[in-house]
C-alpha cells in the first residue's frame, strides 16, 4: 500500500511538470471591436420571365407519380436567376449589378420560394461588393422581408434584413423593390 501511494505522489509531481513545461508562448493583445457600419441600399430587381431573353430558367421539376399537384409551377421545381438591379423601376434604368441565384418552390400548399441570391454591384461605390440573401420568400405576399446572411468586399461579414414590395407584374416582367439594412465591419 505504501509503494501505491509513494509511486502515486511521485506521477502527480511528474505530470505537473509536463503540463508547467508544456504551456505555449502567447501575447495578449486588447480586444479592440471594429466599428460596425449600416448601410441602407434601395435599388429594384428586373425579372424577366418569359420571351427571348428570360432572367429566369425552371432546371428541375420534381417527379410527380400522382395528379395532387395541378399548380402550374408545383413543389420542388428549381430555378436559376440572373436578374439585373437597376437604381430605378424603368426599362432605361441604370444597371448597378445583378443577382445570381436560385430558387425552390418549397411550398406544398402555397408560393413559397426558398431563395439564396447573391447580389453583385458592378458600379459606384459598391463596385465588386456583394451581399447574400438566404431566406423563404412567400411570392404571393405584395411586402415581405428576406435575410441578408453575408457578403464580400465592402460587405463582408454582412448581416441585415431586405424589404421586398412587388412594384410591377404583367405575367412576362416582374419588377420588385429592394430597400436592403445591412451590418457590416
Amino acid at each position: 500500500m505504501r509503494g501505491t501511494l509513494t509511486l502515486t505522489w511521485i506521477l502527480m509531481v511528474c505530470l505537473s511538470q509536463v503540463a508547467v513545461q508544456s504551456q505555449y508562448y502567447s501575447e495578449s493583445l486588447p480586444y479592440d471591436p471594429r466599428p460596425v457600419k449600416v448601410t441602407n441600399l434601395h435599388f429594384f430587381l428586373h425579372e424577366t420571365l418569359r420571351g427571348k431573353n428570360p432572367t429566369v430558367v425552371m432546371v428541375a421539376q420534381a417527379n410527380n407519380t400522382s395528379n395532387d399537384n395541378y399548380s402550374s409551377v408545383p413543389f420542388g421545381t428549381l430555378y436559376v436567376i440572373d436578374d439585373p438591379l437597376k437604381i430605378g423601376p424603368g426599362d432605361n434604368s441604370e444597371v448597378i449589378g445583378n443577382a445570381l441565384g436560385l430558387g425552390i418552390l418549397a411550398g406544398k400548399n402555397s408560393t413559397t420560394v426558398v431563395m439564396y441570391l447573391d447580389f453583385g454591384f458592378t458600379t459606384g461605390k459598391f463596385k465588386g461588393s456583394s451581399i447574400s440573401i438566404f431566406s423563404r420568400n412567400p411570392l404571393i405576399e405584395t411586402e415581405r422581408e428576406l435575410s441578408v446572411v453575408g457578403g464580400r468586399g465592402e460587405f463582408r461579414m454582412a448581416e441585415g434584413y431586405a424589404r421586398l414590395k412587388n412594384y410591377f407584374f404583367d405575367g412576362t416582367t416582374v419588377i420588385i423593390e429592394y430597400n436592403v439594412t445591412v451590418i457590416h465591419y
